[in-house]
């Protein structure tokens, strides 16, 4: 579903969805996703910050700031 070269090009509000949503139903945490799909969590997680979206620690979720 996730690879590192989509994560790059995906449409922003769409790659928030299905982190959140894998996050929410697949796994425990941000960090276990990325481990699981081999992406780069930095890139990613920098790529979700500069569109405006902060990951929440308690919730394992991206929120807009």
């Amino acid at each position: 579903m996730l690879d590192q070269q989509r994560v790059l090009h995906m449409d922003i509000n769409i790659l928030v969805s299905i982190v959140n949503m894998q996050i929410r139903n697949e796994f425990a945490s941000f960090t276990e996703l990325c481990k699981f799909y081999e992406l780069n969590q930095k890139q990613l997680s920098q790529r979700l910050n500069q569109a405006g979206y902060q990951l929440q620690e308690p919730q394992q979720q991206f929120v807009a700031a």
